[in-house]
């Protein structure tokens, strides 16, 4: 019994000297108060991926590691190593020390989308990147294509998706996807594969994708192209009673495309007024927009704009339902 006297005075003193240094401590907690929760920002996950050293690389030389370890959301499309690789010996380059910054910041910020974008958030169409367009104030587009699986502008393919972050989500991908041009979207684009067809062939004597892929700074560049649909050449065969576009003769088709480019301005769907004339490589077509924005040709026929700023590295695009005819 005195054994058990002389221990519980032991105890007592052990639990009042314990809550006493507990009473020193922030928030009740030992050790100078809460403990952090450990993060897991897309920079942690790529630093923690030996596949994705390059892109961390990359980051760094471009100081977007703090960007990127920020609050988001962000969705971000990291290539591996071997797109990083390929990509370096396609432009002949060395190394990342040979691409010039701000070259490779804005490549960077090409994968990068705001928002939490899940495989099953993604639909085929256009999303909006952090790069910045040289030929306006614009951000760029970027074409997302899951008809087969996942695909950005034509070139870059997902290889793993969904990453999760906490400040976003990752999909590696098996490509660098470079700043995209106009030609890019055309050919990109399945909408406009018919487009494409009419600009690349055979017997025409302006290169119309040598000229489309001028970069900024560089004459006839920047450009805005009203880019018919499939559907809307379709409509012009049938106008026209003809079978294909083999039907159409060489001068002829070349001053159709023409009319559906404007060389250096980069002109967004706001800029255009009633009654605006928009001066063309063909000619003169004149804009409306009240009651939606639409183009009218020579020969009073109207096409309706019906997508309006695709922003390319060197131009904007805007899809039209109709062909424009000298």
């Amino acid at each position: 019994m005195k054994k058990l006297f002389k221990i519980i005075p032991i105890l007592l003193i052990s639990l009042t000297t314990l809550q006493s240094c507990n009473d020193d401590t922030d928030d009740g907690l030992p050790y100078g108060g809460p403990v952090e929760p450990a993060t897991n920002t897309i920079v942690d996950i790529a630093s923690g991926a030996e596949n994705l050293s390059i892109l961390v690389s990359a980051l760094e030389k471009s100081d977007l590691i703090s960007t990127l370890s920020g609050q988001g959301p962000f969705t971000v499309l990291a290539p591996s190593n071997e797109a990083f690789n390929t990509f370096l010996n396609d432009n002949g380059f060395n190394s990342l020390d040979d691409v010039p910054v701000n070259i490779l910041t804005n490549i960077l910020l090409n994968h990068v989308v705001g928002g939490r974008l899940a495989s099953t958030d993604l639909t085929t169409g256009y999303a909006t990147t952090f790069a910045i367009s040289s030929a306006s104030p614009a951000s760029m587009s970027i074409f997302i294509d899951i008809t087969n699986g996942v695909k950005f502008n034509g070139v870059s393919s997902v290889s793993t998706a969904d990453i999760s972050a906490d400040n976003g989500i990752v999909h590696l991908v098996d490509a660098v996807i470079g700043l995209p041009d106009v030609v890019t979207f055309a050919v990109a684009d399945p909408t406009f594969s018919t487009l494409v067809a009419a600009l690349t062939r055979d017997d025409l004597t302006t290169d119309f994708v040598g000229v489309l892929s001028t970069a900024t700074g560089t004459s006839p560049a920047p450009f805005t192209v009203f880019a018919p649909t499939n559907d809307a050449f379709g409509s012009l065969l049938s106008e026209l009673s003809i079978a294909g576009l083999a039907d159409i003769d060489e001068p002829t088709l070349d001053a159709v495309l023409k009319n559906h480019v404007v060389a250096g301005a980069n002109v967004f769907d706001t800029d255009l007024t009633d009654d605006m004339t928009v001066s063309t490589l063909g000619g003169d077509i004149t804009a409306n927009v009240t009651g939606g924005a639409t183009l009218t040709d020579s020969s009073g026929r109207v096409s309706d704009i019906i997508a309006t700023n695709i922003q390319a590295n060197n131009g904007v695009i805007h899809a039209i339902n109709k062909v424009i005819l000298p």
